[in-house]
């Protein structure tokens, strides 16, 4: 038993935890320095002097001031908020599932979100802020239905209970979905500039609504990662160990339906980064979900501003969404991370 106990502490040798503790502090210097950018970089080039004072004091009726705060600035806030959001979801996506090609949409959020999306569409929300609220509550419908189907009979969901049980609800809600957007012409030029997923176009009240739900999904997430390292070692072992199985699943489900339910309804969905990013901070962490969940959370806000500042300048003065940008990064990067750590994708 004591040597499960070390197997379920993985984090307690000296040397390690400083290692731990400075990629923790790099991660945190990546993601200032990509908010530097996001509010430097853009269309109009702006200087440091100028981004400066259009943020401390701004003066009225100025260009940067207008373009500083009222475009970038809640881009930004947005992009860090869903960076962090969709990192720690897939994290926790994979230790739930223990499936290293797991992503947070695995568990039907997505396809709930675009499928409560386009209801609301055909019931006329036709602000980027209505969507946001129909976007929640199907990502939240569809993940309570996945869970509870993967629940059964045998007092909880097993970790294939779930990716099935995810899978199937994906696709019979994506078949209903193709079915309205087909029949309605106008939904579908509404609804395919929410599903390629950016950051652009959104305003303060969208980060303002999210905020809520992706810190409790964020404290919820903290919260998981000693009962995730227990449940890593097998449900036999974490109930010897003491760790209420039914529980620890639920906690975690709940985490990953706030963070991608939110991060999903204020952008639409976007691929990749909840895939990649806990295998990029597995290579700097280890195993361990203590340390794994917020190098996760920092890492994903570090790259979707890079990947949003890199979309608005590949085609200057057009942009291309973040989303496209990240799915044409992730994939060969994914690859190349599988080819040369074949390790690191190990749970």
């Amino acid at each position: 038993m004591t040597a499960t106990l070390r197997l379920a502490r993985p984090a307690r040798s000296g040397r390690s935890r400083p290692r731990r503790g400075a990629a923790l502090a790099a991660l945190a210097a990546a993601v200032a320095a990509a908010v530097v950018l996001s509010l430097a970089v853009g269309a109009q080039a702006l200087t440091p002097a100028e981004v400066w004072h259009a943020i401390v004091g701004p003066e009225p009726g100025a260009q940067a001031t207008a373009i500083v705060r009222d475009l970038r600035l809640p881009r930004t806030i947005l992009g860090l908020l869903v960076g962090l959001a969709l990192g720690a979801a897939g994290a926790l996506t994979q230790g739930h599932t223990r499936n290293p090609i797991a992503d947070p949409g695995l568990l039907g959020i997505s396809a709930g979100a675009a499928f409560a999306v386009v209801i609301g569409i055909q019931l006329g929300a036709d602000a980027l802020t209505g969507y946001v609220w129909f976007a929640f509550a199907g990502a939240l419908l569809a993940s309570v239905l996945v869970f509870g189907i993967a629940a059964g009979r045998q007092g909880g969901p097993t970790p294939v209970a779930l990716a099935l049980a995810g899978m199937a609800i994906s696709s019979l809600l994506s078949a209903f979905t193709q079915a309205m957007l087909l029949a309605d012409d106008a939904s579908l030029n509404v609804f395919r500039f929410w599903v390629v997923g950016s950051l652009s176009g959104r305003d303060a009240g969208v980060a303002a609504q999210v905020t809520p739900f992706i810190a409790a999904g964020l404290l919820l997430a903290l919260v998981n990662a000693p009962a995730l390292n227990a449940l890593g070692l097998g449900e036999d072992v974490a109930r010897a160990l003491g760790q209420r199985v039914f529980a620890a699943r639920a906690v975690g489900v709940a985490a990953i339906v706030l963070l991608t339910g939110a991060a999903t309804a204020a952008c639409g969905p976007i691929g990749f980064l909840g895939l990649v990013v806990p295998h990029a901070a597995r290579a700097l962490t280890g195993p361990d979900h203590r340390w794994l969940i917020p190098c996760s959370a920092l890492t994903g806000a570090a790259a979707l501003l890079a990947a949003d500042v890199l979309g608005r300048v590949v085609v200057r003065p057009a942009e291309l969404q973040t989303g496209i940008v990240l799915a044409a990064v992730g994939a060969p990067f994914f690859i190349a991370l599988v080819r040369r750590r074949r390790g690191v994708v190990q749970l």
